[in-house]
């Protein structure tokens, strides 16, 4: 008998099973280079989940005022949103893991001084300015570096197995993040500024939330370290034609995404619900949970916990039944993004902390479930010398445009109550998922990777 010599797509004849089918995520993690990798990557996002509840709070307390705290936003926010995008030309023009280890030693400094204030007592509103610009610059090109190390890591058969590991990882993180800085803050207390003056908070009670900060420092510090363990695939971690000049770069990443029909209708999509829906809820949860007596610092990071928690269960689920789908990829997103908008609605109302938890876990069941799919279906579609710019992109819409949109939000809740915001905020959730139903053809996306390209 022959031997079979049909293609093997998989692995040459004699390499050897890289990702034991049954179980390609037990692969993964026997592999030490991942494991440095995703060690790494999981505690700096821990870290920053701390910084995600302990500066907003901050801000709350030194000021209690809601326009304040959309300026904090829109200076992390404006610098990310315009530059992210040239992060991600300089991305694929270097290497993902050179710019992520540039930005892992500026965030320390920044979060180092940052807590070093707050134990200090010195902390004044100008410096909460100045120290958010430089995190939204460091971020704008962190942000793009870290989502498209991945390929450059593993080998694409095994980017659907990582991802999910890595995005299980963040959402664990997420649930675990805001739990433990809520606690820490409410237990040794919340920052004193609604007490002293509106500019230096009351060193007396603001340990947690210097706490916090040191705590996400210490985390950049030794994901850096991890970091410098990694190697990274050879012909993939630095580029392989002449540089060209930044903006040009970028000119021709949105050129190549935008004439890709699919990938041009997912993404004016989620720059819709970033912009009316994920920016009024970023700053709408700490309002809700910092005006209302019968809430506070912990259950702040209860809320936001369960909504990771929820997500972290979407992806086991998704990963259960990875194929299960309302007729096809984009029929699926919109009819869930419907659900999610009729669960944010009557969030405005809610009176315990309870109720606010069992909505975000279900809003994050839905979510985390597609979340896998869509982030590999993009590393997927998209050929790798221009990951860097499609990840950049990606991340523009919703780490960009929705803080964006948060602090607009911070300023618009001046004239609007937060019953009327999230009622507002889920219905058009609704209202968009039904148009981009009826006038796109965000349906007809499918999971099927194109042709090779």
């Amino acid at each position: 008998m022959r031997p079979d010599t049909s293609p093997r797509p998989a692995h040459p004849p004699g390499a050897g099973p890289a990702i034991p089918p049954a179980d390609p995520r037990a692969a993964l993690l026997q592999d030490p280079n991942f494991r440095w990798m995703i060690g790494g990557s999981a505690l700096s996002m821990l870290g920053d989940q701390f910084t995600l509840i302990a500066l907003p709070w901050l801000v709350l307390q030194m000021t209690g005022d809601t326009l304040v705290l959309g300026t904090v936003l829109a200076l992390i926010s404006v610098p990310r949103a315009l530059f992210i995008l040239i992060g991600g030309a300089l991305v694929d023009r270097h290497s993902p893991k050179q710019v992520l280890m540039i930005t892992k030693y500026v965030n320390l400094v920044l979060l180092a001084a940052l807590a070093g204030l707050v134990f200090a007592g010195t902390l004044s509103l100008w410096m909460v300015y100045a120290l958010s610009l430089g995190i939204g610059l460091a971020t704008a090109f962190s942000i793009p570096a870290g989502t498209a190390m991945m390929p450059s890591v593993v080998a694409r058969p095994q980017l659907q197995a990582a991802n999910g590991i890595g995005l299980g990882l963040r959402q664990l993180t997420m649930f675990l993040g805001p739990l433990l800085a809520g606690l820490l803050i409410a237990l040794f207390g919340a920052g004193g500024a609604a007490q002293a003056a509106a500019d230096a908070p009351a060193h007396a009670n603001a340990t947690g939330i210097g706490i916090a900060f040191a705590l996400d420092a210490l985390s950049f510090a030794v994901s850096a370290w991890t970091l410098s363990k990694v190697q990274t695939r050879a012909g993939l971690s630095a580029p392989t034609a002449a540089p060209q000049a930044v903006l040009a770069s970028v000119a021709q990443g949105l050129g190549h995404f935008w004439r890709d029909s699919e990938l041009r209708t997912c993404f004016l999509y989620w720059s819709a619900i970033a912009l009316f829906i994920m920016g009024p809820i970023h700053i709408a949860i700490p309002v809700l949970a910092s005006s209302s007596p019968q809430l506070g610092a912990a259950a702040f990071g209860i809320i936001v916990g369960a909504h990771g928690a929820g997500t972290l269960l979407g992806m086991v689920v998704s990963g259960m039944v990875p194929r299960l789908r309302f007729g096809s990829l984009g029929m699926t997103i919109l009819a869930f993004d419907a659900i999610i908008g009729s669960l944010f609605m009557p969030l405005g109302l809610i009176t315990a902390v309870w109720q606010g938890a069992v909505l975000m876990l279900v809003i994050g069941l839905l979510g985390g479930f597609m979340q896998v799919s869509v982030f590999t279906w993009i590393q997927h579609r998209v050929p790798p010398a221009l990951l860097g710019r499609a990840m950049s992109l990606f991340m523009f819409i919703f780490m960009g445009l929705a803080p964006i949109s948060a602090a607009v939000t911070g300023w618009v809740m001046k004239s609007i109550t937060l019953t009327q915001l999230f009622a507002a905020s889920g219905g058009t959730l609704v209202v968009l998922a039904a148009l981009a139903f009826v006038l796109t053809p965000m349906r007809r996306v499918t999971d099927a990777a194109p042709a090779t390209r």
